[in-house]
């Protein structure tokens, strides 16, 4: 899914860039003396014309040798003290800039950690990454050189134009004749070069998106042979942002020849009317020398405009990028109020009670994904959650670790409704694994202990011994093996019992597991079932179970049909009572499946005896539902 694109309209770059003032407060006064440092460096060139006037006026034309090396000599001391003070100004923001960046980049990445699950379904992760690297650089890169030579540039033309005047008020006049053409080249620059802008920003976001899809899905791409049309897919998209880049080229192109021509046309005007004056006797040479090089030290200030203005529009376009994540609010570190219920019915364990949810971008009026779940579950017991393909199971399971929020209704543990506790402290208390494990780059340890912030080594023995995952100790370094991205460098049913532990080694008092077996041979699914009930007699569990050996593990069952709790007993008594539950345990559903679609399913020990359907629901997708589809 690709980010919408949006043209600026009636936006200013002014008070777009504004909005980094809080992050450059800390380093202002670091910031305002390398400008003040840069402003008098600047301003020593528009001495040295003052020092030819008197080198031509005086010792050249009094013939006076000695006279003419004392002006070089005053002529390069200014050169020297002009370029230690630029070095200087680089010296004061370096370091400070740097820090500035590095704030922002750490801002955007633990901002985004705390935004709702629903803001990552729909914004593609090239989108974020772009902002998170190329448009921070450009940041860093706008307070660095444009910000503070706007200000030097415009300073020195000012000065600069007090000094010509002050020289020869009439080729001054002359000098000042193309500012308002300028003026409006400027405004109008200004204007198209910001919807190119944003446009080739947004670009490099899409094209980051397909190359990092590209990469993760490697094994897919080359396992279909789908290569060549990735390839075309990423050429379209680089072919729209080399486009975009030349029509940015195109304008910046148009901007420095006019920001050239008028000012050297005027300079060649002052240069024809000032040497007529000289052959009148109305000025003198080294008056004029000394104008034409004030004049000539005033053209980078003025041809630089084009070039700030461009780096300026494609900060203030990095700035709203940046903003447009950063004001999307974060998931509430303070609780809600709790939902209100009736205290004198508060069971321990877990308990839902009419709970409804719609996702946030449903259309509206459309149903809800869940309607009217009331669900009890004893504390110690374990709830198994069998349903068809899209009824809800993996929503429900998402609910209760809050990553998403309840449309309606309410969720208490031991009591305790979910939306009146703090996030960090639901997340202690409860522990999830999902059907598609998600490992990290890092070792096999702490990949395991991230599900026990002060767990030692004890804990990650009997975690991986629940898990049936002694094959860490075949790896290369053992637990402390890198797993590698995506943990890909570890088989599917690897992957998933490092996930299984990584939920129980916190021994967590409430435990969520959405078919964690699914990818598992049935001889390790049986040895992972036995070591898994003595972890489940401890805790409080709810487990999306397709198969009957997982549904097994359960005390109770319930039947979501349709977003809503059809039934609830033990495995045997919906055997018998439900026609839609025997027909799940049968397989019928995954028979079915295959004879639509002409392709079967693979997942490990999907095809041992005894297996049922198996079944995808992955909680981070990113796609809008459906009407009438859950996900």
């Amino acid at each position: 899914m690709r980010q919408e694109h949006v043209d600026p309209k009636d936006r200013s770059a002014v008070r777009s860039l504004l909005r980094l003032w809080p992050y450059v407060r800390p380093v202002r006064g670091r910031l305002f003396g390398a400008a003040l440092v840069a402003v008098v460096a600047s301003c020593l060139s528009l001495v040295i014309p003052l020092v030819l006037k008197w080198i031509v006026d005086g010792p050249v034309a009094g013939r006076d040798p000695d006279g003419v090396w004392l002006g070089a000599l005053v002529l390069l001391l200014l050169g020297l003290v002009e370029a230690v003070l630029f070095g200087v100004r680089r010296w004061l923001v370096a370091r400070p800039l740097a820090g500035v960046e590095a704030t922002m980049r750490a801002d955007l990445y633990r901002h985004l950690q705390r935004l709702p699950v629903a803001f990552h379904d729909r914004w593609p992760s090239g989108q974020l990454l772009s902002r998170g690297t190329a448009d921070l650089s450009l940041l860093r890169m706008f307070l660095a050189f444009p910000l503070t030579f706007l200000l030097v540039n415009a300073t020195t033309i000012l000065v600069g134009f007090v000094v010509l005047m002050f020289q020869e008020w009439t080729l001054g006049l002359v000098l000042l004749a193309p500012v308002v053409p300028l003026v409006i080249v400027c405004s109008v620059f200004e204007a198209k070069y910001a919807k190119v802008a944003r446009r080739a920003q947004d670009q490099v976001g899409d094209l980051t998106t397909v190359v990092e899809e590209s990469v993760l899905g490697i094994r897919i791409i080359k396992g279909f042979g789908r290569h060549r049309s990735q390839a075309d897919a990423f050429r379209v998209l680089a072919r729209g942002l080399r486009t975009t880049e030349l029509n940015k080229a195109r304008l910046l192109a148009w901007i420095w020849t006019l920001i050239t021509t008028l000012p050297e046309l005027a300079i060649g005007a002052a240069l024809v009317f000032g040497t007529i004056q000289v052959a009148d006797g109305g000025l003198s040479a080294g008056t004029l020398v000394a104008f034409l090089s004030t004049a000539l030290a005033l053209r980078w200030p003025v041809e630089s405009i084009g070039f700030l203005l461009a780096m300026s529009q494609e900060a203030a376009t990095a700035t709203e990028r940046f903003f447009e994540v950063m004001d999307v609010a974060e998931e509430a570190d303070a609780a809600l109020p709790a939902r209100s219920g009736d205290p004198d019915r508060e069971p321990g364990g877990m308990v839902f009670e009419g709970v409804e949810f719609r996702y946030p971008d449903a259309e509206e009026g459309s149903p809800p994904v869940l309607a009217g779940i009331d669900l009890r579950i004893r504390p110690g017991e374990t709830m198994a959650l069998v349903g068809a393909t899209g009824s809800g199971k993996t929503t429900l399971t998402a609910l209760v670790p809050r990553l998403y929020e309840a449309t309606a209704g309410r969720i208490t543990l031991d009591g305790e409704d979910i939306t009146a506790m703090p996030r960090t402290r639901l997340r202690e208390l409860v522990s999830v694994a999902f059907e598609e494990p998600t490992l990290f780059s890092a070792s096999v340890g702490e990949n395991v202990l991230m599900g026990a912030a002060d767990g030692g080594d004890e804990e990650l023995r009997r975690a991986l011994g629940v898990a049936q995952a002694g094959f860490v100790d075949a790896l290369p370094h053992g637990v402390d093996t890198e797993v590698g991205e995506q943990g890909l460098s570890l088989s599917g049913g690897q992957r998933q019992r490092l996930a299984l532990a990584r939920a129980v080694v916190g021994r967590p008092r409430f435990l969520v597991l959405d078919d964690p077996l699914s990818a598992l041979d049935v001889h390790t699914e049986a040895l992972v079932e036995a070591a898994l009930r003595q972890v489940l007699a401890e805790t409080t569990a709810v487990v999306v179970a397709h198969r009957p050996s997982t549904v097994m593990l359960a005390d109770r069952v319930a039947l979501l049909s349709e977003g809503r709790i059809a039934a609830v007993g033990t495995h045997q008594e919906l055997l018998r009572t439900s026609a839609e539950y025997a027909w799940l345990m049968s397989g019928a559903e995954h028979a079915a499946e295959e004879r639509e679609t002409g392709t079967r399913e693979t997942g490990g020990a999907g095809s041992g005896p005894g297996s049922g359907p198996i079944e995808n629901e992955d909680l981070g997708a990113k796609a809008p539902a459906e009407e009438g589809s859950t996900r």
